[in-house]
């Protein structure tokens, strides 16, 4: 991959609730910035407002305003007007939790990355997944599958985090982010998927 290959690329940045896979997320923010792409930051409520043993809200919200330079949308009315004003070529959802899985499988518009998404996609726009879920081989994996047979949904390539202690559990590989980001914008999920 080039610098070229994403500079100037208009993406817009969701984070969802998986607090413990943040640091790896906001490494990826930064190497999308350092890569020339011009990144809006979007959260959902809880990433936006609940402080954990990960960091506070306002750190994690701190960071991204700052890495950006932009300011967050994160509420359902302004995440409104991103299809209207086609604000983004491509949508990120990184780290996606399980329960924003059901949600987009489910066609449910509740939180701002959810409405992000829905406004986004109107314009038949692509949208990657990098999910991080404990349910991913149980619950999730519904919607999982029901994702990858939308048009629009591309996934980060993924795999068990800890097969022995959360043998149900899947994150993304975040390091593959950008070559998935290169892919769906060609329509192609990048390959291998699961890793």
């Amino acid at each position: 991959m080039t610098e070229k290959s994403l500079s100037g690329l208009r993406i817009g940045y969701a984070l969802c609730g998986s607090f413990c896979t943040f640091s790896k997320s906001f490494e990826q923010l930064k190497r999308l910035s350092e890569l020339g792409a011009e990144l809006t930051p979007i959260m959902s409520f809880n990433a936006a407002s609940i402080d954990t043993r990960f960091g506070t809200a306002e750190s994690f919200r701190n960071a991204a305003e700052e890495i950006t330079g932009k300011r967050i949308i994160c509420t359902i009315e302004g995440a409104e007007p991103i299809g209207p004003n086609k604000m983004f070529d491509i949508l990120v959802i990184c780290p996606c939790t399980g329960n924003t899985l059901a949600k987009l499988a489910s066609g449910i518009t509740d939180t701002p990355v959810t409405m992000a998404v829905k406004s986004h996609i109107r314009n038949g726009r692509p949208v990657v997944i990098a999910a991080a879920t404990n349910d991913g081989l149980s619950g999730s994996a519904k919607n999982i599958g029901a994702l990858l047979n939308y048009k629009c949904f591309y996934f980060v390539p993924f795999g068990q985090d800890d097969s022995a202690r959360k043998p149900r559990s899947l994150v993304a590989d975040f390091n593959e982010l950008p070559e998935t980001i290169l892919s769906a914008l060609d329509g192609i999920q990048y390959q291998p998927l699961i890793i």
